[in-house]
């Protein structure tokens, strides 16, 4: 469901892991979105099952790490970058950066076997950092606002994914969201390219509390957890 709504007030400005050397592994075809398959009970939740692998290769060769926790720098494992990941359960969030800065990147469940598989803007190689994703809820809620403060046009969106909000009569410019349940990812550009987003519960009330270098937003996708929705990660209602 989707609702745009005009201004009612005049905009104001502004771990546990574990390590081994990796063996040859065979390529396999990431999806775009990738698809998720269901697994055990409690999978997907803080502190539930979560497991990934990742690997310092492409195509899931050399060094290789298993994690179920939250990584802050990957050289703590004696990882020079990551190559490929095999996502078992989550879903993850990886970073451009070390301490979980810079690009980020959604990490469902399934297959990675090299860089531009993780990453829609195609702009960095980098992965730095990795974090379990938190999903709070099976519903999912989101306001988008025009301006920083959650002013302006206000677009919501219920249970939903928009591949172009320009096509449902809403700007490109998002300067303000107040993500009311569930967890989502937002793209700089329509059909879920471009630099990626990640708006877990809670208001963000200027564009650079997620790391934006501009306000600008133009597709916006639901982040889904097998737990509750095992019909897959990808699918417009």
């Amino acid at each position: 469901m989707l609702r745009v709504s005009l201004p009612a007030v005049i905009p104001v400005p502004p771990a546990l892991t574990s390590c081994n050397l990796g063996f040859p592994g065979t390529m396999t075809e990431q999806q775009s979105p990738p698809e998720q398959m269901a697994t055990g009970e409690g999978a997907g939740e803080r502190g539930g099952n979560y497991k990934i692998t990742i690997y310092e290769l492409e195509n899931f060769q050399g060094k290789r790490c298993e994690l179920t926790e939250e990584l802050p720098n990957i050289t703590e494992k004696e990882m020079e970058k990551v190559g490929s990941i095999q996502v078992e359960s989550g879903p993850w969030l990886g970073f451009e950066r070390q301490a979980y800065a810079g690009e980020q990147f959604v990490l469902e469940k399934g297959d990675y076997p090299r860089w531009d598989s993780w990453s829609n803007s195609h702009s960095s190689d980098s992965l730095m950092s990795i974090r379990p994703l938190q999903i709070d809820s099976a519903d999912h809620k989101i306001h988008l606002f025009e301006n920083v403060g959650y002013t302006g046009r206000k677009m919501e969106i219920v249970d939903d994914d928009v591949p172009s909000l320009w096509a449902h009569g809403f700007q490109d410019r998002v300067a303000s969201v107040k993500a009311l349940n569930g967890t989502w990812v937002g793209y700089e550009y329509p059909g879920y390219r471009g630099r990626q987003h990640v708006f877990e519960k809670g208001e963000y009330r200027h564009w650079n509390e997620w790391d934006a270098n501009q306000p600008l937003i133009q597709s916006v996708r639901r982040v889904r957890d097998q737990q509750w929705h095992q019909r897959g990660s990808f699918e417009n209602s």
